[in-house]
């Protein structure tokens, strides 16, 4: 499946096909002339490396791209300044240019910094992602939100910078762990909420991981669609696009307090029930939508 998010003064495909990592090469060259875009560096981070990293650069070597690896520290603390001047640096030593590219190949935290840092080099350099988490694929993946984090504030230094291609491969989430896995599915379950009640119904028949994983295409598939549409409609989340920080407002500062030992989809999914309870007691959400939202 692919969705095209079309925008005031960009445009791109997000590509949701099982196996579709096997045809990187294809993709990105279709999108990315290598006349034009000589040097690509793909940032990941230490957890995603040993999986997918040498496949990525091989493929895009294949091709006629000169790839430069770079990888960070895997998790939240990966979000600073520190990591973009690390990795502006290499790539400066590396001799990139505006007409080459950055690749995030990784979850949500490595499209962060991919995407800041690509909209900082030389005042802005073409970026793509590649996205291996459930997180990542059915929420950061789309939008063009980058941010690092600063004393203890989550995503407080960022920018609005849209990618020239997203790839979604479902196989790439049979290497998470339960834990990780599951985290991602809040964002579904989020995403669920605000669609409306087709969605949510479908949501509430999934009761275990097994089911989650045999689900997980057309999760995947349904959350990008509704994205892609809010963010369509409101690119810089002046309106409607608030709408997708549900559980967000209390969940930020939950996951920032226990510093790096709960998921970001963990801290969501108090968030939500949080606010859900608040606005169920002011009549702002219909009785019974706590319980059920907890449920699923």
């Amino acid at each position: 499946m692919i969705i095209s998010v079309k925008l005031v003064n960009h445009e791109y495909n997000v590509i949701i096909e099982p196996d579709s990592a096997k045809k990187i090469g294809q993709f990105v060259q279709n999108v990315w002339n290598f006349w034009n875009y000589r040097k690509i560096a793909i940032i990941t981070d230490d957890n995603v490396a040993p999986l997918y990293l040498n496949n990525v650069s091989d493929q895009l070597t294949a091709v006629g791209f000169n790839c430069l690896k770079l990888i960070v520290k895997h998790g939240e603390e990966a979000k600073s300044l520190n990591s973009v001047a690390m990795l502006i640096k290499q790539m400066a030593s590396a001799g990139f240019t505006r007409d080459d590219g950055v690749v995030a190949l990784g979850g949500g935290v490595i499209g962060d910094l991919a995407g800041l840092t690509a909209s900082l080099y030389m005042r802005g350099i073409s970026y793509l992602k590649i996205a291996t988490s459930l997180t990542a694929q059915v929420d950061s993946s789309v939008g063009g939100k980058t941010a690092v984090d600063l004393a203890g504030i989550k995503n407080v230094i960022g920018t609005f910078y849209q990618p020239d291609l997203v790839i979604v491969d479902p196989n790439y989430l049979l290497t998470l762990d339960d834990r990780n896995l599951v985290e991602g599915y809040a964002e579904v379950v989020k995403t669920s909420v605000l669609a409306g009640p087709d969605f949510f119904a479908m949501t509430g028949t999934i009761k275990t991981i097994a089911n989650l994983k045999l689900q997980c295409e057309k999760l995947i598939e349904r959350s990008i669609s509704y994205k892609a549409n809010i963010v369509m409609a409101d690119e810089k989340e002046a309106g409607i696009r608030q709408f997708l920080n549900f559980g967000h407002t209390f969940g930020h500062p939950i996951e920032s307090l226990n510093h790096g030992l709960m998921r970001h989809g963990e801290a969501v999914s108090i968030g939500m029930i949080a606010v859900t309870k608040m606005f169920e007691k002011l009549g702002i959400s219909p009785t019974g939508l706590t319980l059920q939202l907890k449920k699923v």
